[in-house]
């Protein structure tokens, strides 16, 4: 198993794929998003966090994902017009993935080991799990879909620093 994140490479809409390693000494915020969720409102959050701390060495990287009751049935374009025209969200939004079971991303398999949910369970309950990654690539704490965006900046602030 891996000891950094940056040994991954994610799935971009364009079905080429981005090595984690263009984001060394940043600190992430990894979301797993979702277009018709009742957190979905989260998404502005995020961007707030993203305008404030972006030139301050932070990224948000999205997964859009369907596997929590449908909530994401867009193909990549329709998720990236429904991100820009309701959100105007500027952080990287990547292809859309499973994050659970036989076929989720490698990197979320990674995320779950590193930081199981409550009671130890590996397993992502819901849309807007995120996790927050240290800048050398590290995995520092995972967040429930209720923890808003707002609510994790402390702890986005004590990493850049």
């Amino acid at each position: 198993m891996s000891n950094s994140i940056y040994s991954f490479s994610v799935p971009k809409k364009d079905s080429s794929e981005q090595s984690l390693s263009e984001f060394k000494d940043k600190v992430l915020l990894i979301v797993n998003t979702a277009s018709k969720c009742g957190f979905t409102p989260q998404y502005d959050g995020l961007q707030n966090l993203y305008d404030k701390h972006k030139d301050n060495g932070f990224e948000i990287l999205g997964f859009p994902c369907d596997q929590f009751g449908h909530q994401e049935p867009g193909d990549d374009e329709a998720i990236t017009q429904f991100c820009t025209m309701n959100f105007n969200i500027t952080f990287p939004v990547f292809s859309k993935i499973e994050v659970n079971g036989p076929n989720a991303l490698s990197l979320y398999d990674y995320l779950k080991n590193e930081a199981p949910g409550i009671f130890g369970s590996k397993s992502i309950k819901w849309n807007f799990t995120k996790f927050l990654i240290s800048k050398s690539g590290k995995v520092l704490k995972r967040y429930s879909p209720k923890t808003k965006p707002e609510q994790i900046e402390k702890d986005i602030l004590e990493a850049l620093a």
